[in-house]
């Protein structure tokens, strides 16, 4: 593997972790020391975090990109309409056993976090992701709403894992895959708008109040 894939890869997943945070400073001298490469590698791999929206480089220095309210339900808005169609298409060519697994699984999340931990129910979600998107079966598709879902993951993490509330969502995701496990594109579509809703409304309520009208979008 090239040494820009390996920082990328490095800095792409302490930044959606928060391992590095908002606004932290990603100088090029340290970082190629701390990392080990050269500094002609990790700017390839800043200007790759740039074009994802993780790395700010409009200023002198490379930062982390800011978390805002406005940017959260700005990529709500564009998540929900590519998550819409992902489940409609899936609805409509996806395999009936696939997703009667899932709903299963989905069925017993709160056992599994019980006995697993929150990491396994968010495995099970990515599990539900991937699943949609084999059942879409478009590559470029499939990269958009990645794209998205990595800039939300990196916003989740400031948010608690309230047991209540992941409980909520194991719901939500069966039957979005019941819905899809029946062929029933309308019930997918308003079921994954009522998850989004709700996904939103709780990330807006951890992220610091910098615009709480922001809230409206998620009623």
């Amino acid at each position: 593997m090239r040494a820009s894939d390996v920082a990328y890869q490095r800095l792409r997943e302490d930044i959606v972790t928060w391992r590095r945070r908002p606004g932290e400073i990603l100088g090029e001298i340290e970082l190629a020391a701390e990392l080990g490469i050269s500094r002609t590698p990790l700017r390839a791999a800043l200007a790759r975090l740039s074009m994802e929206g993780l790395v700010d480089t409009s200023r002198r220095t490379a930062v982390v990109s800011a978390v805002s309210p406005q940017s959260t339900a700005e990529l709500f808005e564009l998540r929900a309409a590519l998550e819409v169609s992902a489940v409609r298409l899936a609805a409509r060519r996806g395999e009936r056993a696939a997703f009667a697994e899932l709903a299963d699984r989905f069925g017993t999340a709160t056992d599994l976090m019980a006995s697993a931990g929150v990491d396994a129910y968010y495995g099970l979600v990515a599990d539900f992701d991937r699943a949609v998107g084999e059942a879409i079966g478009n590559a470029a598709f499939c990269g958009f709403l990645d794209s998205v879902r990595t800039h939300l993951e990196r916003v989740r993490h400031v948010a608690a894992d309230d047991p209540e509330h992941l409980a909520r969502t194991a719901s939500e995701h069966r039957l979005i895959c019941e819905a899809i496990r029946d062929h029933d594109e309308d019930l997918a579509a308003s079921a994954t708008l009522v998850h989004l809703r709700g996904a939103l409304a709780s990330l807006l309520d951890a992220l610091p109040a910098q615009d709480r009208s922001l809230e409206a979008i998620a009623r």
